[in-house]
């Protein structure tokens, strides 16, 4: 796919980067980590994200999802859970002010927790403050290149702002990591078919 070649400067936003991450390097994902060098957490999330791709689920998709979810936010620090929690409320209750700096304080201490760069960049896409989104969701996926939840996000960002290209690209390899996701499929079948011409 061909793309806009677009400025990285703080304050704009850094597309062409996340969608580089997304849809990975030219010459293939990297080598994945030998399995016993993987935590049990890890090990059983590669298992629950795989289960998303049966053709027959043993278990309810929105079950598994839910498990997905239960790890990602999980964190073997007692206290970095509950501050997570904390942020968690605040979003939902609309309390961003609140929810920002236990986020921020989130991300600086534990700066490879992909879950906390991913809260983040979801309050961050809520005040409509895309590039800072954007930059947090290509940590997020530098952490975890399988988190179709920022995946899916960076395609709203891109819908937004008028990146259809991008857009589709997004959810289309959102829903290859969880073809469960029926509201990022209705997106994307709303989006306009791409153009056939040759430029």
């Amino acid at each position: 796919m061909q793309h806009d070649q677009r400025s990285t400067q703080p304050g704009e936003l850094a597309i062409d980067s996340v969608l580089d991450l997304i849809l990975g390097p030219p010459s293939g994902p990297a080598p994945a980590r030998p399995q016993d060098a993987r935590t049990p957490a890890q090990r059983r999330l590669s298992r629950l994200l795989s289960e998303l791709l049966a053709p027959k689920p043993a278990r309810d998709p929105a079950e598994t999802e839910d498990l997905i979810w239960a790890l990602w936010i999980s964190h073997p620090d007692p206290a970095a859970e509950t501050a997570m929690a904390d942020a968690v409320n605040a979003l939902a209750a609309g309390e961003f002010a609140r929810a920002r700096p236990i986020l921020d304080a989130l991300v600086a201490r534990h700066p490879d927790w992909a879950e906390a760069w991913n809260k983040r960049a979801t309050l961050a896409f809520v005040e409509h403050r895309d590039a800072d989104a954007v930059a947090d969701i290509a940590r997020t996926l530098a952490l975890e290149p399988r988190h179709f939840g920022a995946v899916a996000g960076f395609g709203q960002i891109c819908l937004r702002r008028g990146h259809l290209r991008e857009a589709r690209a997004a959810f289309t390899v959102a829903l290859r990591l969880n073809p469960h996701l029926e509201s990022v499929r209705e997106r994307l079948a709303d989006l306009p078919a791409p153009p056939t011409t040759l430029h």
